[in-house]
């Protein structure tokens, strides 16, 4: 995996991966930025959140599950003190669809946190990550 990040002005970079798709990073205004995109750590807990979020839909997908929508709510906490790591992460996931199985949703959950998302079992290094999730019937 590579990738490029150039520094713009101030404390604004733009980063492109090796897929070719382009990010802008900024900080807030009282930290230097101007505040034109998301910060690196924000980046960081979404793309983790995008991580298991793929692994969930494609095990469910995997099990037959008539997946409709998922989404996850995050709410992280960091240390107070340099460097200013995850501490702790909560991941709540909502998945709607036809006849889900709650077990299976939870199994799928499971496995992603304990086995296949790499950013996941990372960021458990140094922060306590937990997850909930709750089943929603498609109208």
């Amino acid at each position: 995996m590579k990738g490029r990040l150039k520094w713009v002005d101030g404390v604004c970079f733009m980063g492109e991966t090796g897929s070719g798709h382009a990010v802008v990073m900024d900080g807030a205004p009282e930290g230097g930025g101007r505040n034109l995109g998301p910060r690196p750590m924000e980046l960081l807990l979404m793309g983790t959140a995008g991580c298991t979020s793929y692994d969930v839909i494609s095990i469910l997908k995997k099990s037959r599950q008539d997946v409709r929508d998922c989404w996850v709510e995050m709410d992280a906490e960091r240390a107070d003190t340099e460097p200013k790591v995850f501490t702790k992460i909560h991941f709540h996931f909502v998945v709607v669809g036809r006849n889900l199985k709650p077990e299976t949703v939870e199994r799928a959950i499971k496995l992603s946190a304990e086995k296949y998302c790499s950013a996941s079992i990372m960021l458990g290094k140094t922060a306590d990550i937990t997850h909930d999730f709750e089943v929603r019937e498609d109208a």
